[in-house]
């Protein structure tokens, strides 16, 4: 396959400690923005603390294009890290950020566990879980006989 092609191999440089951390910044809409440049999101976009619980999810509130949206922010499970990419050739992307957490919209209805981006951090969670190697001291203590 040509070099830069669909398929070719990337290189990924991920720098913790060089990047801006966005914690509190990440958010995941419900639609679509045919936009790829600089915007000053901040202006328009201004979400509000509802002081309202729903599962146990504090509840925030904001509008976009005039509809009522309902979100809540979802720490990274543990363990994990989130980051944000900058593309500086055809073959290479660099960290240009960093999160800890993302705030996830729904229109017409609040959030809740059942969400599908809840149940995929949840599935994060469950895959580390099962993966991590067992110790001796954990095999006693849930060892039964029969």
């Amino acid at each position: 396959m040509e070099k830069g092609g669909r398929g070719a191999p990337a290189n990924i440089v991920l720098k913790k400690d060089e990047a801006e951390d966005l914690s509190g910044r990440i958010h995941q809409v419900p639609c679509c923005v045919k936009q790829d440049g600089p915007a000053s999101v901040s202006d328009y976009f201004k979400p509000k603390l509802t002081g309202v619980g729903v599962d146990g999810l504090p509840l925030q509130q904001a509008h976009f294009r005039g509809r009522l949206l309902q979100g809540t922010s979802l720490p990274l499970p543990h363990g994990f890290s989130g980051f944000v990419l900058s593309k500086k050739s055809d073959e290479c992307w660099e960290t240009s950020a960093t999160f800890r957490d993302v705030t996830y919209w729904n229109h017409e209805f609040a959030p809740s566990h059942n969400d599908d981006l809840f149940r995929a951090f949840h599935c994060l969670t469950l895959s580390q879980a099962l993966h991590n190697p067992v110790t001796a001291e954990e095999l006693a203590s849930s060892s039964f006989s029969l």
